[in-house]
């Protein structure tokens, strides 16, 4: 496996974690408990948002940091 491919798992690792540990904060500090199915799919889509941008926006990061372009 090349180091570039390395990188980009080990980025994407990260940037995975810090998805989920948004959509959890989010989930359990930020949206209240849903009352209906439609509540209930509106908190998921936010939380599914902002930990997909989250996710994305720090994995990445830490491939441009890692390959040293950052």
């Amino acid at each position: 496996m090349s180091v570039e491919t390395k990188e980009a798992l080990k980025s994407g690792a990260i940037g995975a974690f810090m998805g989920l540990l948004m959509s959890f904060l989010i989930n359990y500090f930020i949206v209240p408990l849903p009352t209906s199915v439609m509540a209930n799919a509106i908190g998921n889509g936010i939380s599914g948002v902002m930990s997909g941008f989250m996710g994305g926006f720090m994995g990445l990061f830490m491939y441009f940091r890692a390959s040293k372009k950052l």
